[in-house]
């Protein structure tokens, strides 16, 4: 495991918030967010969870395929990384050289923060030097933690050993690790700008309706006070309608 954090002089003041139109002329408002990507080695499910003070994080950041890997793209976010991270991860490179390869063609690179988790549990992540603090990442064994505009690295940190707990103990799937971690984030400060959306993407092969997508499950919460609360509700729901899916599951993590 390996921890990475980056601190950017200055403070969230006007003078801050002012400085994001003039960032090298990268046009939209900055997706400061926190995520993780992760996988669960029982079922080869991969996935996404993400939170942020941004109107529809869940059309922005989470990118994954089943069987090929997850990526979670913030802060100026570069909505190529999600396609073309997943394009290299089909084709056999690993998260770092993923991570590298993106990094590497993008001219505002600095401005930018990815992590990446392929199908065998490799991880990656990225935070440019420019990104505004606090902002870093966590990397470990089936899952990447990163954030920015964050109250602390106590909240990379929560993440990480939510997400690790949940993995450990057995118990639960990938979509409550997921979840755990958002909700642990957010009991360090989270976002220091505040809440207002959240999603969780968790792929598996056929695990959409009908078995004719891989999207398992696929929630967002657009716009709320509380928006983790609320995926939380979703995800219960999601819980109750796919009974036999969520049931069909745990039976395939326990098979020898």
């Amino acid at each position: 495991m390996n921890m990475t954090r980056r601190t950017v002089v200055g403070v969230l003041s006007g003078a801050v918030f002012g400085r994001w139109g003039m960032l090298r002329g990268v046009e939209g408002t900055p997706v400061a967010t926190y995520s993780v990507v992760g996988f669960d080695e029982r079922t080869g499910d991969l996935g996404v969870a993400v939170q942020s003070k941004f109107f529809g994080v869940g059309s922005v950041v989470p990118w994954a395929k089943a069987g090929v890997g997850a990526v979670a793209t913030q802060s100026y976010a570069n909505t190529d990384y999600g396609p073309e991270g997943l394009r290299m991860l089909a084709d056999g490179k690993n998260p770092d050289a993923v991570v590298s390869a993106l990094t590497a063609s993008d001219p505002d690179r600095e401005l930018r923060q990815v992590g990446v988790v392929d199908a065998q549990g490799r991880a990656a992540s990225f935070t440019g030097r420019e990104c505004l603090a606090w902002a870093g990442h966590r990397v470990g064994r089936h899952y990447a933690a990163q954030g920015n505009i964050l109250a602390g690295e106590a909240v990379v940190t929560a993440m990480a050993e939510a997400f690790e707990a949940g993995r450990d103990s057995g118990e639960g799937a990938l979509c409550d690790w997921l979840l755990a971690a958002l909700v642990a984030a957010e009991g360090k400060g989270g976002d220091v700008r505040g809440r207002q959306s959240s999603a969780l993407l968790v792929v598996r092969k056929g695990g959409g309706y009908g078995g004719k997508s891989d999207r398992f499950v696929d929630l967002r919460v657009e716009d709320h006070v509380e928006p983790n609360a609320e995926l939380g509700r979703l995800l219960g729901l999601h819980k109750r309608f796919y009974a036999q899916e969520h049931s069909r599951r745990v039976a395939r993590s326990m098979a020898p």
